[in-house]
Parts: structure tokens; sequence; C-alpha cells
């Protein structure tokens, strides 16, 4: 069984959707950026960090740290496990800045460096490579796309690595009960270790295979997801069949409750079963499922896989936004609590080089980088520049404008407070190192959502 760090969990965390007592088709609720904490809570709790550090009032800066953390990290659960929480903890409580640095630095570089290893295993027809691909951002035509088919394509474990992470493998699997893959074996005979979760995926029911498989996963300590596929062509069939009775929420929940009994039958108690359309990745059960399986990763794996979702939704895109916003936070704390001491950060700046860096990395994460454009252009059979047209972000001059202005004016206070240290140079260390990269960051997120909005195509 693997050792994995243990997560961070927040007060009021629940379990994923359904399982066989209760079979409502989860809902979609959306985090919005009300859930992120706004400038002036910010400033309110960096105000309060700075007087309790002054005041040496260890115990309450601890109490504000762990508190805002856990209003930041609401959607996401965070990229802290609760080894390294528990750390930071006790290096604020004796006022070991220094630790409290190291740990945060630790806990960055080991979020910008995860592996992720995801399988996905199904028998012939049931969408997993369309799954793969739809993960991956990819069309079936393009370049390094899953092969798919009707017959049997996958007679050995086959990788295809994120085409801008790689760091991020989904590894196409076969589907159990063949001479080769024997259910018994199947575990030992993919490797079953390297794997941080299983999607178990099928079109229609789930076979006892799949049942057998489910629970030796569970027995070897890892994750696992059954995936119902195809959900948007069974809405089109029962619509075209059934035109003046068809009513999709009712059909959907007869697909729920089918696949939950039997899985209940074949010996899988409480299921969690997840209704997706692969063409259609911001409808149907598809959000609930990256939100579970971020929700169940090990913390320091968050980061890389919030990063590798394609933005498709408005909960993708949210969530991106929201793992980033962590990430600027620590290292602004970390950037702050070096600044109390003297010379620690005579050499950072934030100027306009490294704002249009930060803009370009942005534009990248939410897929509006120039080659990420042309493929929506050419998806779309438009011009790049009717797309760069709804982009605010894509005019770095007029976005990194006033950025600019204020990041001069606090550099140059905050390289004559960074000789002496102490609070007025962690201040502005704060300011520099957060507000202007969350500006950044709230600018390309917000262009995602209306590059989104004017793309998608209405699902069936």
């Amino acid at each position: 069984m693997e050792c994995r760090e243990q997560s961070f969990v927040h007060p009021g965390s629940s379990p994923g959707p359904s399982s066989c007592c209760s079979a409502p088709v989860p809902g979609l609720t959306l985090p919005g950026a009300h859930d992120l904490p706004d400038p002036a809570a910010m400033c309110d709790f960096f105000s309060d960090y700075l007087k309790n550090l002054k005041e040496k009032d260890f115990k309450k800066l601890t109490d504000d740290f762990m508190s805002h953390y856990v209003k930041l990290t609401d959607k996401t659960k965070g990229i802290i496990s609760l080894e390294k929480l528990k750390r930071i903890k006790e290096a604020f409580s004796v006022g070991n800045l220094q630790a409290v640095v190291d740990a945060i630095q630790e806990i960055l570089s080991a979020a910008e460096n995860a592996v992720l290893e995801v399988a996905v295993i199904g028998e012939s027809g049931t969408g997993k490579s369309s799954f793969i691909n739809a993960l991956r951002g990819l069309g079936h035509e393009e370049e390094g796309a899953a092969k798919g088919g009707v017959v049997e394509t996958t007679m050995k474990k086959t990788p295809y690595k994120h085409p801008q992470y790689p760091n991020v493998t989904f590894w196409d699997l076969p589907g159990v009960g063949t001479r080769t893959f024997a259910p018994d074996t199947y575990l030992e005979a993919v490797g079953f270790a390297t794997f941080d979760f299983f999607i178990i995926i099928s079109s229609s029911r789930f076979t006892c295979n799949d049942a057998l498989l489910a629970r030796k996963i569970q027995e070897a300590g890892k994750s696992f997801y059954f995936v119902r596929s195809k959900v948007d062509s069974d809405l089109y069939n029962e619509q075209t069949a059934k035109p003046l009775s068809f009513q999709r929420e009712r059909v959907l929940q007869e697909i729920q409750d089918y696949c939950l009994a039997n899985l209940c039958d074949i010996g899988v108690p409480d299921p969690r079963i997840f209704l997706v359309s692969n063409f259609h990745v911001h409808e149907f059960d598809f959000p609930d499922l990256q939100r579970t399986m971020l929700e169940e990763l090990p913390a320091h794996k968050r980061h890389v896989f919030v990063l590798m979702l394609p933005a498709l939704s408005e909960a993708s895109i949210e969530l991106k936004r929201s793992i980033l916003k962590e990430m600027i936070w620590l290292e602004a704390l970390k950037l702050s609590a070096v600044a109390f001491i003297p010379l620690g950060s005579i050499f950072k700046s934030f100027d306009l080089p490294e704002q249009e860096a930060c803009l370009q990395l942005y534009r990248k994460y939410f897929g509006l980088d120039d080659e990420s454009i042309e493929v929506i252009a050419k998806k779309l059979h438009t011009s790049v520049q009717d797309i760069k047209g709804y982009l605010r972000c894509l005019d770095s001059s007029a976005l990194l404008q006033d950025a600019s202005k204020a990041a001069k004016a606090i550099y140059c206070a905050a390289k004559i407070c960074a000789v002496t240290g102490g609070p007025i140079s962690s201040t502005m260390y704060f300011l520099k190192a957060y507000f202007i990269r969350s500006k950044i960051l709230d600018a390309v997120a917000q262009d995602a959502k209306v590059l989104l909005h004017k793309t998608l195509r209405p699902p069936f």
C-alpha cells in the first residue's frame, strides 16, 4: 500500500456524490469570486499579521493564519498537507519566521514539481480514449490524441502525456477479464503502485469484474471513481424515441439509479458514480468529478491537477483561480516573513519584465496563450483576431500600466525599507507580491470566462 501524506481536512467537508441509499443526480454549484477573500479582508489579515508579529502575540498570529487559510482554500482544500500545516503552526507559535519561510518554500517546490499518474480503465467502445482526450484538452484528430474505436485498441497499458504539463500522464489501460488481464492479477499486471487514482469507465452497465477491481483498488489504499460515459447520446436517443414525454432530468436520474442498483447488486457498497459527456465537459457531473478527484489527491499534487484541467467550464476556471490565489498568498507570506530580517529581501523585485512573465504564465494556465488561441480559432472556423477581440488581457500595456506604476513605487520604498527590516518592509513586499499578481490573475481568469461563454456549444 502506498504511503501518502495526509491532507488537511476542512470543517464541513463532505463525501462525493451518489450512494445506494441516496441517489440524486449531483448538482453543479459553481465557486465564484465571492468565495475568495476580498482585498479588504486581505488587508485586515495582513494588518493583524504585522501587529501580532510586532507585539509577539504568536498565539493570535497562529490562529489568524489558520482561520484565513481555511477560507482561502475552501474550494480546493489547499496544497498544504496536515504534516506541513502542523510544522508552520509550530513555527508561528514560537515566532520562528525562518522556519515558516523554509516550510512554505518546501510546499511551493513540492507543488510545482509534483508528478501525476492517472489510470483509465474500460472496455472498447466505452469512451475511454475520448475521456482521456477531454481531460488533456485535445480533439480526436489532434496530434498526440488517444486512439479510440468500437473494437479493442488497447491491448497493453498506453501512456499519454499532457501536452502542456509533462509531469501529468494518463494511462489507457485494457479492460478487466481478458486472458492477459485477469481480475485477480490485474493490478499487479498494470503496476498499480505508480498510479495516483483510477477511473473505471462504462457506457452502459458495470460488470462483476469492475466491482472486483474496485475492491482490490480500495484494499490497495488507492482512490477510484466510476464514470458513466456517453450520457449525451442517451439523452439524444431518448428524446428521439419519446419526443412528447422526454424530460432531461428524469432520464439522467434513471441512468444514475440504474448504475447505483447495478453496482450495489454486484457487491460495491455506496458507490460514487459520475455521469459525463466527453464532448460537454462543462455539463453533467464532469465538474463534480474534477472537484472530488482534487479533494482526494495528496495535497502537494492538487496544484498540477488543477492547472492541467482544460478551462472548459466555469468550475475549472474558478478552481485554477483559487489554487493560484493560494500560491500567490503563500509566496507573499514567505516574502513578508523574510522581509522582517534586515537585508533579507533587498534583491527581490517585481517590475515590468516580471509582470509580463507572470501574465504570459497565467495565460498559458487558462488556455489563452497564442498557441491555444490558434487552436480555438481553428475549431470554431473563425479568425485568431476575432478570438483575441474578446480578450482584455492580451493588451498587456493597458493591463500592466497601473500595476507597473504601483510596482515601481512599492519597489523603491521596499528596497529602502529592506535595509532596516521590520513591519514597513514586510508590508511593502506583501503588497508587491500579492496585489499585483492577483490583479493579473483576476484579469486573465475573467477573460477565460468571457471566451468560454462565447465558444461553448450548448449541450443536448
